[in-house]
């Protein structure tokens, strides 16, 4: 398996060159005392060593060893529990978290890169505090002052994990149907019964403590998703002073045995009377859990990226070594029996699409990041409120599109290895295996894709697709003689044409916004990547030095060979939902 490291280089390009992130947090006023280029450069640098160095060593022997279930509890694979201390003791966990309760309090835009880093070095690692910061910040935005004071501090410190418990056995993304149970106490707590599936790091040997946050019904509960609560059920009870008491009634049943992200503990929680406190206001769980929603999905989109970046190292490094075959126009290496693989067009094709994808999905999770902070430091309502739009029109897109092209990368890259992507030691077929979850949970990429359509764009007439469509618009126009502007506004022009065709067969047809929605969604992906692109291309021209040269060369492929991708997509949306009825049930 190839060594991992940190794409510094290119995550400052974006950050400084491309989006001048500077620029942003000198205006935000949560942000202008505690973060500047120099912070931010020095930070993501320490990332960098602590991912390369100490969590994607146990990368392989994680998914070798996998997690172990026992009555006593969950254990983690060997080395894991040290490396979660020493990426706690950093301070890595709260990176992004409040500095009142000992948070880093770094911007999302930083947060992103981490998460990037941590996904590629070791994404089963990257689980637990990924989760830790989603409970986190539900907790920050919907407890009580005391709730808050009580478990954030050492939830930031990595002392204590989080977990988010939603999924029962018969409710999946439907969790209008749960059936766990909270009955108030006497003294303002409520004892929680039920039991939550696929809980990721629900039981771990990683840290003294887990705090569950639970979604169950009171006794009086609206029916469906009205009368949903929350509620905050820790692992071990925590007494007056702080101090850990007694074992709560909550165990894990059994771990799951996974295709992938085996060093990731995925757990049946059973809660037998828990003591939990409510979070939020009764019956409104849900908006309780959605706060995170749009953070957690960025970050599972961000796990694709990650796994991406770390096949992609691993395929340029086998392809510039590999030797078969000579180049279609001759010998290149002529010292050698055969010249390296990167000669050959196909290898090439499989790399530039392993790059483009990935580097423009690293500008766009950046660009939606910046919208999340705009959203949450920013003092001007009408600037919060329009980027509140854009982080909820472009979400489900950053989830679904980045996993789905993610795994396309990674697939790549288990194909340039030939033979040897199929075995083991060398890494990439783990990577194909760990990067397919991240399509399927926290809320399926099909789930996204209606999401998207249905919610994001149908709803209000198109209006959130408006407010991106008119900032592409006027970055394109504004440089009308620039390669790239002309074929952007001609796939936006596309995506404008689909929407309204779209929003007038709906009103005809329920089935059309399903029918269309992935190609759709995927259609909305690759113009928004070329959005990024010819940014990307704009903030290098110019610039004679290889790296700068390399971006507009990948732009110019991503236009080229990726881009027209949308013209298959188009036919697809416009076929509508027809051919998908044609067969009965008993047909299949």
């Amino acid at each position: 398996m190839a060594d991992y490291k940190a794409p510094l280089r290119d995550m400052q390009f974006v950050l400084n060159e491309v989006f001048e992130v500077s620029k942003l947090w000198a205006e935000l006023p949560g942000l202008a005392e505690i973060v500047d280029v120099d912070t931010a450069g020095a930070i993501l640098e320490e990332a960098g060593k602590v991912t390369a160095g100490v969590i994607a060593p146990l990368n392989r022997s994680g998914d070798e060893e996998g997690c172990s279930w026992s009555a006593e509890g969950v254990k983690t694979p060997a080395g894991f529990p040290e490396a979660y201390r020493t990426y706690a003791e950093g301070g890595w966990v709260g990176v992004g978290g409040s500095p009142e309760f000992g948070g880093m309090g770094m911007p999302k835009v930083i947060g992103a890169q981490v998460e990037e880093m941590v996904n590629s070095a070791n994404l089963s690692f990257g689980l637990y505090p990924m989760l830790t910061a989603g409970a986190c910040l539900s907790l920050l935005n919907h407890a009580s002052e005391e709730l808050k004071a009580k478990y954030l501090p050492n939830m930031y410190a990595g002392t204590w994990a989080g977990s988010m418990c939603l999924t029962e056995p018969h409710a999946g993304t439907d969790l209008g149907i749960i059936r766990t149970k909270a009955e108030p106490q006497a003294d303002g707590s409520y004892k929680v019964s039920g039991t939550k599936i696929f809980i990721t790091g629900g039981e771990h040997d990683l840290t003294e403590n887990i705090v569950h946050l639970v979604l169950a019904k009171l006794p009086d509960a609206p029916a469906g998703s009205k009368g949903i609560s929350l509620f905050l059920v820790p692992k071990v009870l925590v007494n007056e002073d702080g101090s850990l008491g007694e074992r709560n009634a909550v165990s894990c049943g059994s771990i799951e045995h996974k295709m992938g992200i085996k060093a990731s503990a995925t757990c049946v929680m059973n809660f037998d009377g828990a003591t939990g406190w409510l979070v939020g206001e009764p019956n409104k769980g849900l908006a309780a859990m959605f706060t995170m929603m749009n953070y957690e999905r960025l970050s599972i989109g961000i796990q694709g990226i990650g796994c991406a970046e770390m096949s992609y190292q691993a395929a340029v490094g086998y392809a510039r070594e590999r030797i078969q075959s000579r180049a279609p126009t001759g010998p290149v290496a002529k010292d050698k029996a055969a010249d390296p693989i990167i000669v050959h067009p196909d290898v090439r094709r499989m790399l530039l699409t392993m790059k483009a994808l990935t580097e423009g999905g690293r500008a766009f999770a950046t660009y939606l990041g910046q919208q999340l902070d705009i959203a949450k430091y920013g003092d001007n309502a009408e600037e919060r409120a329009r980027a509140e739009g854009l982080v909820a029109l472009l979400t489900p897109v950053a989830k679904a599109f980045f996993t789905d092209t993610g795994l396309e990368s990674c697939v790549h890259g288990q194909q340039v290895f030939g033979g040897h992507g199929y075995i083991r030691e060398w890494g990439q077929e783990q990577l194909v295996r760990d990067v397919r979850i991240a399509q399927i949970y926290e809320g399926t990429n099909g789930i996204q894709a209606l999401d998207l359509v249905g919610r994001k764009v149908l709803a209000n007439g198109g209006e959130l697709l408006a407010l991106f469509a008119g900032e592409i618009r006027a970055f394109a126009e504004a440089a009308a003689d620039d390669e790239f502007s002309a074929p952007l506004l001609e796939a936006l022009e596309q995506l404008e044409a689909l929407t309204r065709q779209l929003q007038e067969r709906a009103k005809e047809n329920p089935r059309e916004p399903g029918a269309a929605a992935v190609d759709y969604l995927h259609l909305f992906g690759y113009t928004a990547y070329a959005y990024m692109w010819a940014r990307m291309a704009r903030a290098a021209s110019g610039q004679a030095d290889d790296f700068h040269q390399g971006k507009l060369a990948t732009a110019r492929f991503y236009f080229a060979r990726l881009l027209p991708r949308t013209q298959s997509l188009a036919s697809a949306v416009r076929a509508g939902s027809g051919s998908l009825y044609g067969l009965e049930a008993e047909q299949f």
